[in-house]
């Protein structure tokens, strides 16, 4: 009957998906903002909608923060822009002065709103954004940096061993600790 079909793969029958089709959150606002982007996903063709629904789907670790400085360097070229983050914007205290901006956010921190809207800049929700660029025009997608976090300095090849530069979990960074055998010649040997 389904001769024509050809041969069926058996192996890959149950082949899942290791892509998210939906967060994993309960945030009733995320579920909604993800409710509206799937239907301009789906009823645009901008590829801007695909990727913000994706990463909307993303774990908060795949979401990481974007400071002002950030923000600021990475737009200083598109000014009349809407820089948008599917995340965080968070306030940098060492920037003096903050350029006028406007900007789209999951969440932006108390200070790095107060200091936009002080510049003349403004803060818009993604709701917001999809009302003024439903396809995404004259928008910047940004995103800070997977690999800040404190937790990848300890990730690699075994503290210790040659070569190694990675980040020992020490309880502290005294003379006692981790000072003797493979860090000085006197004591074994030194890496």
């Amino acid at each position: 009957m389904y001769s024509h079909l050809g041969a069926i793969d058996i192996a890959n029958k149950h082949v899942k998906s290791k892509n998210r089709s939906a967060p994993v959150s309960d945030n009733v606002y995320l579920l909604l903002l993800v409710k509206l982007y799937r239907y301009l996903a789906r009823r645009t063709d901008s590829n801007f909608n695909k990727v913000v629904l994706k990463r909307l789907y993303m774990s908060r670790v795949n979401r990481p923060p974007v400071s002002l400085s950030r923000l600021a360097s990475l737009t200083k070229n598109a000014t009349a822009k809407t820089a948008v983050v599917i995340g965080t914007i968070t306030d940098d205290e060492r920037m003096d002065v903050v350029p006028k901006m406007s900007v789209a956010a999951l969440r932006v921190t108390k200070g790095a709103r107060a200091r936009i809207l002080n510049a003349g800049g403004e803060v818009l929700t993604l709701d917001q954004l999809a009302q003024r660029a439903p396809t995404g025009s004259n928008c910047v997608l940004l995103r800070g940096e997977r690999n800040a976090r404190e937790a990848v300095k300890h990730f690699g090849k075994a503290p210790g061993t040659p070569g190694s530069s990675t980040k020992p979990y020490v309880r502290s960074k005294g003379r006692k600790f981790e000072r003797a055998r493979g860090r000085r010649a006197s004591r074994g040997f030194k890496n």
